[in-house]
């Protein structure tokens, strides 16, 4: 994707403490939440074109991983929501494989299936639902061609 001297840490503690442990260690295993995996997305920023690394629940089918932006359940979507939108290219890292994958916002009957798969891997992903009105986005991560 980019050097790593274009890399901007993010601002949010748990993101960047959970970045680093990753980067540390080589794999995801060690950043899990609740006891549930994660996944580690590195994408460009829309904005500031820095590459920024985010960890997201790890929700996975058939080679297929979905990025929920949940963001808590807050009424706005989270930053890194804007970046895919800007540019779906996306490295994602599950456990000590990384690739390459494109990432497509996902609605209808498609979304209420990864929606399901989504709150099995993360059941907090349905209270998040309740405290907000938006409809969570979810984009699903396919591998590059």
């Amino acid at each position: 994707m980019s050097s790593d001297n274009d890399y901007a840490p993010s601002p949010t503690e748990w993101v960047r403490n959970a970045v680093e442990k990753i980067g540390s260690s080589g794999t995801t295993e060690v950043a899990g939440w609740n006891g549930m995996g994660v996944v580690l997305m590195t994408m460009r920023g829309a904005k500031s074109g820095k590459i920024r690394k985010v960890p997201v629940m790890r929700v996975e089918h058939d080679g297929v991983y979905a990025a929920v932006a949940s963001l808590g359940g807050a009424p706005k979507n989270p930053v890194w929501y804007y970046n895919l939108k800007a540019d779906p290219t996306v490295q994602l890292q599950d456990g000590e494989t990384t690739r390459e994958y494109v990432a497509r916002e996902i609605e209808g009957e498609e979304y209420e299936l990864w929606w399901k798969r989504s709150v099995a891997a993360y059941p907090d992903y349905a209270d998040y639902q309740k405290k907000t009105d938006r409809v969570i986005p979810i984009f699903l991560l396919e591998p590059a061609r």
